[in-house]
């Protein structure tokens, strides 16, 4: 894959992330570099945590200070951290892979969507999600949170141009199928190739016009033809589930 089609957004030098299993698998993440590690009392007890080497410091405070830190309605389970970025990943292993999915998300923005979605790829065994680095969330806070500390357990890329991140996908062996609900077959019904990119469009819009264009195969979910459109969390899930 050429390095112009993996220019990656230049994520701030720290970021916070808050939450029992984001922070965790943080902590788990050897390429992580953690700041500071806040916990509340309670906590700390309930997850036994051993502070020896752990972080360089380590805080106790109280639940309604940590709240004050972190962004209105951060749900953080009494423990925060102020963490390095991840590194970029790199895209060389997969040319070597012979099957797998990739999921591909066309301007996914809500940090809430895009989370589950990384969860459920990590669950059900996708090699990694791919999205765009204009109209994405941040890789931190809500949607590390969201995804339950699948963020630093699977392959996360942000590129400058999809359609082009596509077309070198396909040069390395990858098939493209987009999810449309106005596609003419069910993608249960698709004889589809073992090595394939699930693109997802966004809520609303779907996938742009040229990112549709650069899909090899349009597909649909059996849903209600009154009512045929899920959340695009939920319609991932039921698409990976399928093909995986």
């Amino acid at each position: 894959m050429t390095k112009r089609s993996r220019s990656f957004s230049q994520e701030s030098s720290r970021v916070w992330l808050w939450g029992i299993h984001a922070c965790l698998a943080a902590l788990k993440n050897p390429q992580r570099t953690c700041f500071r590690l806040l916990v509340t009392d309670s906590t700390l007890k309930e997850l036994n945590l051993n502070k020896e080497g752990l972080v360089p410091k380590t805080e106790v405070i109280d639940s309604a200070a940590l709240s004050r830190l972190l962004p209105e309605g951060a749900v953080h389970q009494g423990i925060a951290m102020e963490v390095s970025p991840l590194p970029e990943p790199s895209f060389s292993d997969l040319s070597q892979k012979d099957a797998g999915v990739l999921v591909v998300l066309d301007q996914v923005t809500d940090p809430h969507n895009v989370g589950a979605i990384l969860r459920t790829a990590k669950s059900l065994g996708a090699l990694g999600v791919i999205m765009t680095e204009r109209n994405a969330p941040p890789l931190s806070g809500v949607l590390a949170k969201a995804a339950s500390g699948a963020l630093d357990l699977l392959p996360v890329w942000k590129v400058t141009n999809l359609a082009r991140t596509l077309d070198d996908l396909k040069k390395d062996g990858f098939w493209t199928v987009g999810l449309d609900e106005h596609a003419s077959q069910f993608l249960s019904k698709k004889d589809l190739p073992q090595k394939l990119c699930l693109v997802m469009g966004a809520e609303g819009e779907g996938l742009r016009r040229l990112t549709q264009e650069k899909c090899d195969y349009l597909a649909k979910l059996p849903t209600d033809p009154e009512f045929p459109t899920l959340n695009v969390s939920v319609a991932t899930a039921l698409a990976l589930y399928e093909l995986m």
